[in-house]
């Protein structure tokens, strides 16, 4: 990868599956808040919407694509922006609810962790003492034995299914082994390059946010696909700005939003993701880059157009 990248990709991730609704009375919740964060997310300046769906009552992570209609719809009809949908879902779901929206409304990307991991949310019960739902304190609880499982078997199963309809991926790599296992799909001709590798620093299970993991995981992508793939990376928590400076200036794209952090600054919650693109989008600029255009990002991608997907 080329560090004179001066078009920097900003992906907002809306939602997500890790943080409760009781951390924050901002968390986009209903498909209608979705949306509506999402456009504006996009107007500020994201390119790239990364989207997950929640109950509408409870805000218990879904993967209902009837919920998922329900947001896809208006941001299609009211932004250019391109839509990334997860193949994640949350670590309580089997592989196939996990994959019913991206099959059905194939999208131009979606997501795909590159391992099987330890996805720890625990430690987040020394800062949240009382929950509005009576799911939440149970699903981190339960974090300290539940495993995200993604197989090598599940992994083709996924880059089969959804490769089938173009529909091309957001690589989420949590270790270096993780890059290792996208070589190896690309060997087997299962990924095709340009590919868009996201680096995921300082979830517990994964590597660390240090610098030198960041440089570490930097210097094993060039060395394993040269200039054949674009990097973007998000760090969770507090850590998200130092990380994602550093990733600008080792040529890299970020991604922000609400998914991986909830504050903007110390002690102080984002009450929107679009105020975290801005935040973001200003750094770019002062470092004398520009952002990215929803189309300029699709070149970039190569990915297969916005009236090639089904919603």
């Amino acid at each position: 990868m080329s560090t004179s990248q001066k078009k920097i990709v900003i992906t907002c991730a809306i939602t997500g599956s890790i943080h409760t609704p009781s951390m924050s009375p901002y968390l986009p919740i209903t498909p209608e808040q979705i949306a509506v964060s999402a456009i504006e997310a996009a107007q500020a300046g994201a390119s790239v919407v990364h989207l997950h769906a929640r109950d509408p009552e409870s805000g218990f992570p879904s993967q209902d694509a009837n919920l998922f209609e329900r947001f896809l719809t208006p941001i299609n009809r009211e932004s250019d922006v391109i839509v990334n949908l997860t193949t994640g879902g949350s670590p309580t779901m089997t592989i196939e609810e996990r994959l019913e929206p991206a099959l059905r409304f194939k999208p131009e990307l979606a997501s795909l962790n590159m391992g099987s991991m330890n996805f720890g949310m625990y430690e987040m019960l020394q800062r949240y003492k009382e929950f509005k739902h009576e799911w939440e304190r149970p699903f981190l609880e339960n974090s300290d034995d539940r495993v995200f499982k993604n197989t090598f078997k599940d992994i083709a199963n996924i880059l089969q299914r959804c490769g089938d309809n173009d529909t091309r991926f957001e690589i989420e790599c949590y270790d270096i082994g993780h890059l290792y296992t996208a070589h190896h799909f690309l060997q087997r001709e299962l990924l095709k390059t340009p590919l868009f590798i996201q680096s995921v620093f300082g979830i517990r299970g994964g590597i660390g946010a240090h610098p030198e993991d960041i440089a570490h995981m930097k210097r094993t992508a060039d060395r394993l696909f040269g200039d054949a793939y674009n990097w973007s990376v998000l760090g969770v928590g507090a850590q998200q700005t130092r990380v994602l400076t550093q990733s600008l200036l080792l040529g890299g794209h970020v991604r922000v939003g609400l998914e991986d952090n909830l504050w903007l600054r110390k002690g102080h919650l984002a009450k929107t993701n679009a105020e975290q693109v801005r935040l973001i989008k200003n750094i770019i600029e002062e470092l004398g880059y520009e952002v990215a255009t929803p189309d300029e990002a699709r070149r970039l991608m190569n990915l297969k157009g916005k009236d090639k997907v089904s919603f």
